[in-house]
């Protein structure tokens, strides 16, 4: 997607349209120092950036509960872990002995 006309050094002027009560909410929060934003817009691009990170996590969390349900990556999973079982437990008893030694 091409960036918007009139966008420099990654930033875009975007209008957004909200209810006024909500506007003046955030701008309260703002100018009483109840938010770490210096400016209203500072608050919403910190909102918004919350609100996407909020998205991707559970974009994410999506993910890997199909994992959780997908029979063929539950069996791979399992081959990999018996793989691994011997070099697993050597670690352990290695973290051990230093533990017993200290």
């Amino acid at each position: 997607m091409p960036a918007p006309k009139g966008s420099r050094k990654g930033r875009v002027r975007a209008t957004v349209r909200m209810p006024r009560p909500l506007y003046d909410e955030a701008c309260q929060f703002v100018e009483k120092g109840f938010s770490p934003a210096s400016s209203i817009n500072d608050f919403f691009v910190s909102a918004i950036s919350a609100y996407v990170k909020l998205l991707k996590r559970k974009r994410d969390d999506l993910a890997y509960s199909r994992m959780a349900q997908d029979v063929n990556y539950q069996k791979e999973a399992m081959l990999i872990s018996e793989e691994f079982a011997n070099s697993d437990w050597e670690a352990f008893e290695a973290v051990e002995r230093e533990t017993v030694e200290a």
